[in-house]
């Protein structure tokens, strides 16, 4: 990979009239990596994908492409395309002139820009349907035709906003392997708009966690979940209990514990079990109050958790590793807020 990146972010700040939605941003997006950013609603994800792509400029800060400063420049003057989530697709014209599209606006032939949107329709497994219109296709056919579009020009990098919020969720999960699988293919920089965060952990070698215009955490996925750096990641990414224990406030994923009707450990009382495909689910409401969200597998090595009840005495045990350390001003600001 090369040591500079493809997409740099300093200082970057975006304020329509008084919400700031994006804050002082300072963000790196490594050459050739799939980057995802990840937030809840108006947490400025969106907003910092259209400040890489030209559709928003910033208020402060710079926004660099290749090293170089294109804060001023409009999209179609920057090396980025852009896949949202509507297609966008021209109802009129058939895939192989939508795919061939901007290729024609920059005057080339007819005949090299059907050549170069033929093997674009290759490599995304659509070279069957270069004839038809995009009304007659299936939806994960038409962001795939979307997906080949944006790639004719060869940009160095790829922004994908919500590009597959419109899905229904098997198709979905399919055209993430797909994605996934693509990326490899190309070695092209990615930068992924998500609210989905099992997407975001699922597809991405890096993943930024947005909060009120920052990013709360930047890291492999992997590391995002096992080692959350505020309780806001640890709440956000996946399901945490966040339990008071000896005058502090732990945070353990529920998976990681485990229920036994003996012994010692956090004593509570079956509320809920739940069968959930190849999990069992149980919440447990202690005896100090608390309610703790149990997930373990039907077959796992505790089997009896799936014979439990609603009413049932149990303890609550898990390893000391499993409980996550969170940072201390952030435990403090979110206790207060």
């Amino acid at each position: 990979m090369s040591s500079e990146p493809d997409v740099e972010l300093r200082s970057v700040t975006r304020r329509f009239d008084d919400v700031i939605a994006v804050d002082r941003l300072d963000l790196e997006v490594r050459h050739g990596e799939f980057l995802s950013l990840l937030g809840p609603s108006g947490c400025g994800k969106t907003t910092t994908l259209r400040l890489i792509a030209g559709f928003e400029r910033p208020d402060e800060g710079t926004v660099l492409i290749g090293g170089a400063d294109v804060s001023s420049l409009p999209p179609y003057k920057r090396d980025v395309n852009t896949v949202f989530q509507s297609y966008a697709l021209f109802p009129h014209l058939s895939v192989l002139d939508n795919v061939a599209y901007g290729l024609k606006q920059i005057s080339i032939g007819k005949g090299t820009r059907h050549a170069r949107a033929r093997e674009l329709l290759a490599l995304v497994r659509l070279e069957e349907v270069e004839n038809r219109k995009p009304r007659q296709l299936s939806g994960g056919q038409q962001q795939r035709v979307a997906l080949a579009r944006a790639l004719a020009k060869g940009p160095r990098v790829l922004l994908l906003d919500e590009p597959l919020g419109a899905l229904d969720l098997k198709l979905r999960k399919e055209m993430q392997v797909f994605l996934k699988r693509l990326h490899s293919e190309l070695g092209m920089t990615f930068v992924y708009v998500t609210h989905d965060q099992e997407e975001a952990l699922a597809m991405s070698d890096r993943v930024a966690v947005m909060n009120k215009g920052r990013i709360e955490q930047l890291g492999a996925p992997r590391e995002i979940y096992d080692a959350p750096a505020t309780r806001f990641v640890a709440d956000f990414i996946g399901e945490t209990n966040f339990i008071r224990r000896n005058g502090s406030t732990i945070a353990v994923r529920p998976e990681q514990i485990r229920v036994a009707r003996t012994g010692d450990g956090l004593a509570g009382e079956v509320v809920a079990a739940m069968v959930i495909g190849p999990t069992i689910q149980c919440v447990i409401k202690t005896d100090n109050g608390q309610e703790v969200l149990v997930r373990q597998q039907r077959r796992g090595a505790n089997g009896e958790s799936e014979a439990l009840h609603e009413g049932e005495r149990v303890f609550l045990t898990w390893d000391e590793e499993a409980a996550l350390s969170l940072d201390p001003q952030q435990k403090e600001e979110t206790a207060h807020a």
